[in-house]
């Protein structure tokens, strides 16, 4: 009897998607050492974004918070037409690319890719990248490895993704089925949750926000008023101005959220997952005011936690420059100059800064997730 070594036995442990990445990089390079680099992107088929998420480089990471539209890389259009993973051993061959992602992979200096998409019942959700230095590195047998590994990893991220979505997706039932009736259209959640992204990536340099954390605070921020399910309908959809004691009321909401969601978490066995605490944070805290004069806890500055921060902005840009059966919906610089006269006040004035810079893609949000109708 003898023990045999584990070499990917890390992947059992309760470890945050990037680290089981390392440690599935470590095992491979034990056979392959001149693997430098797996990193994986995930496809948003509504705006049809291609987005990093995770890689195993360290600070080697040339496409870090960075985003294309599919439609226009047509090298990766041809894996998808043919479902199948693509080689090239010599990355020469796009030289004459001037896209920003080709551009960074070439000034990295990698030499070879070799590139599979990822698929969950047929449908595309994804690609996992492995990169060398090295050119003509990529032969049969080493083809054949990481075509394993690369099916390993898209079950990893499956299986990690799947128990958030249904979470998720337990969440958003939970308000549908609770006949929540407050004036948040789907339409409301989507833009905010992309202005959320937009404020992450911009702030990404400062706070150190990763792009696996940038793409929870993304698809936990459309819950951020979960907890408004147990406010009274006659509260939510009042037109005039709330009573002290309804204001009351309506507060509550972020406790409220908070305590739903640790018990879906807890029913569901959920409580570990990574990042987590992300969501927890944003029902919390999304009303605190960074001069302490927010609730529930009157928290000030950075001791709001920046998920939260975050949200805030995005929200109320959105109610903003949003059309309401009881308002008029702002131009975006109006609401840009409001959100500076709040900036340091009641808002983080680095999230202000943040989504104020990216005006044309602002825009351009706007425009696909344009407002719903009203009866």
């Amino acid at each position: 009897m003898y023990q045999i070594p584990d070499t990917l036995g890390d992947l059992n442990k309760n470890a945050p998607l990037a680290e089981k990445l390392t440690s599935t990089h470590t095992a491979l390079k034990r056979q392959y050492d001149f693997i430098d680099r797996i990193s994986v992107a995930l496809y948003d088929p509504k705006t049809d974004l291609l987005k990093t998420f995770i890689h195993s480089s360290g600070t080697d990471e040339p496409l870090g918070n960075y985003q294309a539209v599919l439609r226009q890389v047509g090298s990766l259009q041809e894996i998808l037409q043919t479902g199948h993973p693509r080689v090239v051993n010599d990355l020469e061959v796009f030289g004459p690319g001037k896209q920003e992602h080709t551009l960074r992979i070439a000034a990295q200096g990698y030499g070879a890719s070799y590139t599979m998409p990822m698929f969950l019942n047929g449908m595309f959700f994804g690609f996992v990248f492995f990169n060398s230095y090295q050119k003509n590195c990529f032969g049969e047998n080493v083809l054949h490895t990481l075509n394993v590994f690369g099916h390993l990893i898209s079950l990893i991220i499956l299986s990690d993704l799947t128990n958030f979505r249904t979470m998720l997706a337990t969440v958003k039932a939970a308000r549908d089925m609770a006949f929540f009736h407050d004036n948040e259209t789907g339409a409301h959640l989507d833009r905010m949750a992309h202005y959320s992204r937009l404020i992450a990536k911009t702030l990404a340099p400062k706070y150190r926000l990763d792009d696996e954390l940038i793409e929870h605070i993304f698809l936990f921020s459309p819950l951020h008023d979960i907890g408004k399910i147990r406010i009274p309908d006659r509260i939510l959809q009042k037109t005039d101005k709330l009573t002290q004691e309804e204001y009351q009321i309506m507060k509550g909401h972020a406790i409220k959220g908070r305590e739903i969601i640790d018990t879906i978490l807890r029913d569901f066995g959920l409580e570990s997952l990574h990042h987590i605490d992300v969501l927890r944070n944003i029902a919390e805290f999304h009303h605190e005011a960074i001069n302490g004069r927010g609730y529930p806890h009157g928290l000030v500055g950075e001791r709001i936690p920046i998920e939260a921060r975050i949200i805030a902005v995005a929200d109320m840009f959105d109610a903003l420059t949003s059309k309401r059966p009881y308002k008029e919906a702002w131009p975006n610089e109006v609401a840009f100059n409001l959100l500076k006269e709040l900036a340091g006040v009641r808002l983080d004035r680095d999230c202000v800064e943040a989504l104020i810079q990216n005006r044309s893609d602002i825009e351009k949000i706007q425009i696909r997730f344009k407002e719903e109708l009203y009866s």
